[in-house]
């Protein structure tokens, strides 16, 4: 956050909940009925947008195009599927949990019921060695070449294959011994199919290869910057403003690399359960 940090005297710091009055608080809290079905419209439109940008103009430039958007697009999913696991997606709470799995996480291959605990206790334990999510983030800082090489197995899809052999293993590999297993195999496998029906219907059933092939690569290079600017390097796991960050994006930025305000993320951090619409409000009672 760039916000310039007045001096106050010892005894007179004020904490980051302190300058939150209880109005303010409750308001940023407050999930509103329709809001989050905003979420799950917008991504899949920018997707169909970006399917129906080839179909009209095939050509690798389109391609590649589509293959970013789309890309960053199952990301929001993931965002979608995250606000649905800390049930702020939708008020209700059958419809939340109905709408996070299967129009966000199921067709990624996820699985809001699984993400919600193993999320919760990233949230509990924040950077330390307890930290589901510490993988993604211990290994900082490294090389200029080292990051390169990265984002070379990100978009040559081998980042991509080593996630999506794990999921078919926790997912159709676990299918007789898991309850999970086969909602989520099954999720994946429904979900998916519609979407190859529907561009079956419309007459570009080779528009689904997108869907697969920015699922193997934008989207793994994506999800891997997104943790990069969220944990890498932070200055203390011990300190609620110091586990995180916010980085504030420019509109493209929001569109590629930070969807559906998950670049919010040290006020996330701070009141998970305050809604993606209202994260941008409470930075500024913040700042």
């Amino acid at each position: 956050m760039n916000a310039a940090n007045p001096t106050y005297p010892a005894t007179e710091v004020p904490t980051w909940r302190s300058v939150l009055t209880r109005s303010e608080t409750s308001e940023l809290l407050r999930v509103r009925r329709w809001r989050g079905l905003g979420l799950v419209v917008t991504n899949w439109s920018l997707i169909a947008a970006a399917m129906a940008l080839v179909a009209v103009w095939p050509n690798p430039l389109t391609v590649v195009a589509a293959l970013f958007l789309i890309g960053a697009r199952q990301l929001g999913l993931a965002v979608g599927m995250h606000e649905a696991a800390h049930r702020t997606l939708l008020k209700n709470r059958r419809l939340n949990d109905w709408v996070g799995s299967w129009l966000c996480a199921y067709p990624i291959w996820s699985d809001c019921h699984v993400y919600r605990p193993y999320h919760l206790k990233h949230h509990a334990k924040t950077g330390s060695p307890e930290d589901p999510d510490i993988g993604l983030i211990r290994p900082f800082p490294i090389t200029r070449q080292s990051l390169r090489r990265k984002i070379v197995r990100d978009l040559s899809g081998q980042t991509g294959l080593k996630f999506a052999r794990a999921a078919f293993r926790r997912t159709f590999g676990q299918w007789r011994q898991s309850r999970n297993a086969r909602r989520a195999a099954l999720g994946f496998a429904i979900s998916n199919g519609v979407l190859l029906g529907v561009l079956v219907l419309a007459g570009h059933p080779a528009l689904y290869l997108l869907w697969v092939v920015a699922f193997l690569t934008t989207h793994t290079l994506v999800t891997r910057i997104r943790a990069i600017a969220e944990h890498a390097l932070t200055p203390s796991a011990d300190d609620p403003l110091g586990n995180t960050r916010t980085t504030l994006l420019h509109a493209w930025e929001r569109l590629l690399v930070g969807p559906n305000r998950v670049n919010f993320h040290l006020e996330h951090h701070l009141l998970m359960t305050v809604p993606y619409y209202n994260l941008p409000r409470m930075h500024r009672l913040l700042q």
